[in-house]
C-alpha cells in the first residue's frame, strides 16, 4: 500500500498508509491530519483540503499536466497559496505515488 507524508506546520512529520483509488484528502481526513477538512467532500467547492506538494513529486501528483480551471479558481481562496499548491482532493492515489510528501498550508518548506 503506498505511503503518503503530510509535513505538519510544527515541522513533524505523520506518515501514513494510503489506498490506491482515495483521493489525498480522503486518506488526511482518515488519518486525522487537521487542518484538512474536506468540507465539500471533494466536490471542488471550497478549498480546506490545500496542501502544497513537493516538487520532486509535481509531475506524479498532476499527470495531466495542468490543474484544472475549477481547482485553480478553488485554490485562488486559499490560505498561502504557492507555486506547489494543490486542492488534494484532486490528487487521487495510485501505486505511483508511494512516497508522495505533501505539506500543510503555512508549512515552512521552502518549495
Amino acid at each position: 500500500m503506498p505511503k503518503i507524508t503530510f509535513m505538519m506546520k510544527d515541522g513533524s512529520e505523520k506518515v501514513v498508509d494510503a489506498p490506491v483509488g482515495l483521493s489525498v484528502m480522503e486518506v488526511a481526513v482518515k488519518n486525522g491530519i487537521g487542518p484538512i477538512e474536506g468540507a465539500c467532500g471533494g466536490s471542488l467547492a471550497c478549498a480546506t483540503c490545500h496542501v502544497y506538494v513537493k516538487p520532486d513529486w509535481w509531475d506524479k501528483a498532476l499527470p495531466d499536466g495542468e490543474k484544472s480551471d475549477d481547482e485553480e479558481d478553488m485554490l485562488d481562496l486559499g490560505f498561502d497559496v504557492r507555486k506547489y499548491s494543490r486542492l488534494s482532493c484532486q490528487i487521487m492515489v495510485t501505486e505511483e505515488l508511494d512516497g508522495l510528501v505533501v505539506a500543510l498550508p503555512g508549512t515552512k518548506t521552502g518549495w
